[in-house]
């Protein structure tokens, strides 16, 4: 079933254009799956069943996994076994008919445009590392660009002439307009930060760490964690949290859900409604400001 379950990944990545943070993901929760079928004397997934697989989810569940986690594993599940049946590799889908729990709706956790503000304010030195982080959060404010595509972001996808970026997502790619702010916080990491932080290295990364190698995910969270806290911001604040806050206040401001969903590359609407869904409930709670 491990060799299916690669060859699985391999068509996400090269024939649906997935990410490479999505191929992790499903392999991840496969695996996971097959590891548990194989305690049950299953290791060909001919002769797995909906019963296993309920088994599966129950287990999943009974392990104290919060719903939108099992939801997400399941739906790895379901996915794995229709490419298997689709190519004939089965003769009937035992995940077709399983159904996933319900997941509690919650309001994303969203700053305040003053918390935003008192954020962004925070790197206010002139270090290499302040000039950097400076830059690197007003990107990510301006652009709403996950946190993935920011420490991936290359020297030529930035277009300082013109004003926007060039994301990409597996085998996509959007474009993502930015203001002067930003122009001239990149500019001054650009010009005074970035040779310094290379210390001698050569790279194509926009950003680099303060020894000159590639920015990670994990190296930018303590950053804006680092910020958060200095910004007296109470919010369990990560690079997602960001990215909600972009999304709610354009809402709340009025921008089209059409356009925010394509600024921030959700490929379902859903995912943006989500927030236009939200918004009022966020302004009774305090959670998002009001006009």
């Amino acid at each position: 079933m491990k060799e299916e379950i690669v060859n699985f990944t391999e068509y996400l990545r090269t024939e649906k254009g997935a990410s490479e943070n999505t191929c992790v993901s499903y392999q991840r929760d496969l695996l996971q799956m097959a590891a548990f079928l194989e305690k049950m004397g299953i290791k060909e997934t001919a002769k797995v069943t909906k019963t296993a697989l309920n088994s599966y989810i129950l287990c999943l569940e009974k392990e104290g996994k919060a719903s939108a986690t099992v939801s997400r594993m399941l739906a790895s599940t379901k996915a794995f076994f229709h490419y298997e049946f689709k190519r004939g590799l089965l003769k009937r889908d035992p995940a077709e008919s399983i159904h996933a729990p319900k997941i509690e709706k919650k309001i994303p956790v969203i700053l305040s445009v003053d918390e935003v503000k008192r954020l962004l304010s925070e790197p206010s030195g002139e270090s290499a590392k302040e000039l950097r982080d400076r830059a690197m959060l007003e990107l990510l404010y301006a652009t709403g660009i996950r946190v993935s595509e920011l420490v991936g972001l290359k020297l030529s996808d930035i277009h300082m002439g013109v004003g926007y970026i060039v994301c990409r997502d597996g085998q996509k790619e959007r474009m993502v307009p930015f203001g002067w702010t930003v122009r001239e916080a990149l500019a001054c990491y650009l010009e005074k930060s970035r040779g310094l932080l290379l210390k001698g290295k050569e790279t194509d990364r926009l950003f680099t760490n303060c020894s000159g190698g590639e920015m990670s995910r994990q190296g930018f969270w303590k950053i804006i964690k680092h910020y958060g806290k200095r910004a007296g911001i109470e919010a369990a604040i990560t690079p997602h949290t960001l990215r909600h806050s972009v999304a709610a206040h354009l809402l709340l401001n009025g921008a089209d859900v059409k356009a925010v969903q394509t600024m921030m590359g959700h490929s379902d609407p859903a995912t943006t409604q989500a927030y236009a869904a939200c918004i009022g409930e966020g302004v009774a709670r305090g959670i998002l400001p009001r006009k």
